[in-house]
């Protein structure tokens, strides 16, 4: 069954948002997104230090199906890359909302965070597109 967790913000464009304790963003995808992808075979992320704008691209994640973009859920400047995900990019289907997360950065405006769909009404957005 696919997760929705509570403690996350989600973009429209299936990408996840968790605010940590030390005030950085943490950016992934969502599990209806990895589920609709399939397998994952290849992550592009980012490099370290690269500002991003809110819905502006940040990389690519290419499954056996298809090739998506990834846009960046909120502006900030890019901490730190999942260097993991180079050698295993399957652990975006494994887990991803823990080690199939995709950056962290530094948020250039945390307001931003508040225009980010909640947890249900982004279930309810997937359970539409389903249908």
């Amino acid at each position: 069954m696919v997760e929705f967790p509570k403690n996350l913000r989600f973009a429209k464009t299936h990408e996840w948002a968790r605010l940590e304790d030390d005030g950085t963003v943490t950016v992934g995808i969502s599990d209806h997104a990895q589920e609709a992808l399939g397998d994952v075979v290849f992550v592009e992320l980012p490099d370290v230090d690269t500002a991003l704008d809110a819905g502006g691209e940040a990389g690519v994640v290419e499954s056996v199906k298809a090739a998506s973009d990834i846009y960046s859920p909120v502006s900030g400047t890019v901490l730190e890359i999942n260097n993991e995900l180079e050698d295993k990019p399957e652990i975006v289907n494994e887990a991803p909302y823990d080690n199939g997360w995709f950056f962290r950065l530094t948020p250039s405006n945390s307001d931003e965070l508040n225009s980010l769909l909640k947890s249900e009404d982004y279930q309810r957005l997937c359970e539409e597109e389903t249908h």
